[in-house]
């Protein structure tokens, strides 16, 4: 069965340049690993009538959005997996050394296991 790592996190604004060159690197060694998908995907519509808001379940700061992602497996196995190659990846270590445009801290994350697919 297919396997998702999800990742909900704020971002400062000005920095979404700098997010989406850090993103597309982490699109590349992912899918280059064996990763199935690879999403990130920028608030638009961050303030529904119904339900609890990202922004406030994340205490989102003034100039800041939120950014939701997710990488898609074969397996929780596969995930384990891939994701042993990525961080042994040079590229990975590249950009950990640079200043990250997000808070790390202040990220969600979670493997899941799919209930539906269409």
């Amino acid at each position: 069965m297919r396997y998702v790592d999800g990742y909900v996190l704020p971002v400062p604004k000005r920095n979404i340049k700098a997010y989406v060159r850090l993103a597309r690197m982490g699109a590349k060694v992912f899918c280059e690993h064996g990763a199935l998908e690879y999403r990130e995907c920028v608030g638009d519509d961050l303030n529904p009538k119904w339900g609890v808001p990202f922004p406030k379940k994340l205490k989102v700061k003034r100039g800041e959005t939120v950014v939701f992602s997710w990488i898609v497996f074969k397996s929780k196995a596969h995930r384990d997996l891939v994701n042993a190659r990525v961080m042994k990846d040079p590229r990975m270590a590249n950009m950990a050394a640079k200043a990250m445009p997000f808070d790390p801290k202040r990220m969600l994350y979670g493997g899941f296991k799919i209930l539906v697919e269409a």
